[in-house]
């Protein structure tokens, strides 16, 4: 018989059991987040966590954190057991704490210079170009043959996140084992397929799957036919990386026999600039016509201004400007002013004299600039020589230096010689007589 206190209990037990069904949705959601993946981000580090370690600009490191392991660097030893509940992208010290390092958050970019060569690999200046290229995006399935060491499967693994997906070919089976392995405890297992197949002589095996192909083959032209195949109806874009322009030249009849078009090729070299101040003396061209101008007007004017003096009173003069450096205290006696009877009538001898004592070319003497107090204006004493130092030289000098920003290439460049060749496959057209362009043409 059905009672009250029975329908409470049942009550009771479907409350419970839903709220311990939400706890552990919960727990499950949270455990989700928190694990490490490399195409997504986690805040904090936890046991199994792949772990960059960052020493300087060219020195990394790749640590898998376990508890009880200790990592030795060279500013010393760095306990995992540390490292577990910190941030990513915080500074950790080591024991001796003679130094630092700062532990991040692994990235296809990071993992590239990090991970361990299994064979030659793609670096980020060739692996963006062909990503761009590829129009590759979330939800894109990407055929890829070889695997290599990893390097452009993570890049093209974080690209496609987290809908798409990849299909990995690899002909060597302990390579396609190690990065299998490599994807699982990088928690991106999902999203690829690691097969070991020889593709030049078995073909990929898929059909009207891929949005696009990308080879990394010794002899891709061998493959072009199957990539076709693995494209999809509506078309699709193909990328082959090649070391040699003879393979290129291979690849590109294969990719015109069969249908593809808008083939390009190109080299992609990444060149760092170093980037400093310099100061440049500034060069002297010669006046503007402003300053040709005024320079025309002022030697004309004292021209005329001497050839009156000398017209009216010659000998005045002489004897004045002679007399008045005689009278000066300041006189060194290395300068002496003589008539201009005893010299030829171009008065080149005159105007030596002037420039030497910084006079103007008439003959004057200002009596700004033959004072005394004038001249302290234009010469100082070095406390460290105890010499008699020209200012105005030395104020000219640092007027005529600039400081300019400067680019100039090192000479060294990292990377290697490679070739992209990109191809479109377009979606064949079929007429009424269900015959395809292609077979139009042939």
């Amino acid at each position: 018989m059905y009672s009250r206190n029975s329908h409470s209990a049942v009550l009771l037990w479907r409350g419970s059991h839903l709220e311990t069904t939400v706890r552990l949705r919960q727990s499950f959601l949270s455990l989700i987040c928190q694990i490490m993946s490399f195409s997504e981000y986690k805040e904090t580090i936890s046991e199994g966590d792949t772990v960059i370690l960052f020493l300087g600009h060219n020195s990394m490191q790749t640590v898998t954190v376990t508890p009880g392991k200790v990592h030795q660097t060279k500013y010393g030893a760095l306990p995992h057991s540390d490292m577990i509940g910190r941030q990513f992208g915080t500074k950790m010290f080591s024991l001796n704490k003679k130094g630092w390092v700062y532990l991040l958050h692994p990235t296809p970019e990071l993992w590239t210079v990090n991970l361990l060569h299994r064979t030659q690999i793609l670096y980020t200046t060739d692996i963006s170009m062909v990503i761009l290229r590829l129009a590759l995006k979330p939800g894109s399935v990407v055929v890829e043959s070889g695997t290599g060491s990893g390097s452009m499967s993570h890049s093209l693994i974080r690209t496609i996140a987290p809908s798409g997906h990849l299909h990995t070919f690899e002909f060597h089976s302990e390579r396609a084992d190690i990065a299998r392995k490599e994807f699982e405890s990088h928690k991106i297992s999902h999203l690829v397929s690691v097969r070991c197949r020889d593709v030049c002589k078995e073909g990929f095996g898929l059909n009207q799957v891929a949005d696009a192909v990308f080879l990394d083959l010794p002899a891709p032209w061998e493959a072009i036919q199957s990539s076709k195949e693995a494209l999809k109806a509506e078309g699709g874009r193909l990328c082959s990386f090649s070391p040699c322009i003879e393979q290129v030249q291979r690849t590109c009849e294969s990719l015109r026999s069969c249908g593809f078009r808008d083939i390009t090729v190109m080299e992609c070299l990444s060149r760092t600039f170093e980037v400093k101040t310099v100061p440049l003396q500034v060069p002297h061209l010669g006046p503007d016509d402003c300053q040709l101008f005024q320079g025309d007007a002022i030697n004309s004017s004292s021209r005329k201004r001497k050839l009156d003096l000398e017209n009216n009173k010659p000998d005045a003069v002489t004897q004045k400007n002679s007399s008045s450096f005689q009278d000066d205290p300041t006189n060194t006696g290395d300068i002496i002013m003589a008539s201009r009877s005893d010299h030829d009538s171009s008065g080149e001898k005159v105007l030596v004299e002037n420039e030497k004592m910084n006079l103007p070319k008439s003959g004057k003497i200002c009596e700004e600039e033959a004072s005394p107090s004038s001249r302290k204006k234009f010469t100082d004493t070095d406390p460290a020589t105890g010499l008699v130092r020209n200012v105005r030289a030395v104020i000219s000098q640092k007027a005529n230096k600039t400081n300019i920003l400067t680019g100039r290439p090192l000479k060294d460049m990292t990377g290697h010689t490679g070739y992209l060749t990109f191809a479109t496959l377009y979606a064949q057209c079929v007429n009424a007589d269900h015959k395809s362009e292609e077979q139009e043409n042939q």
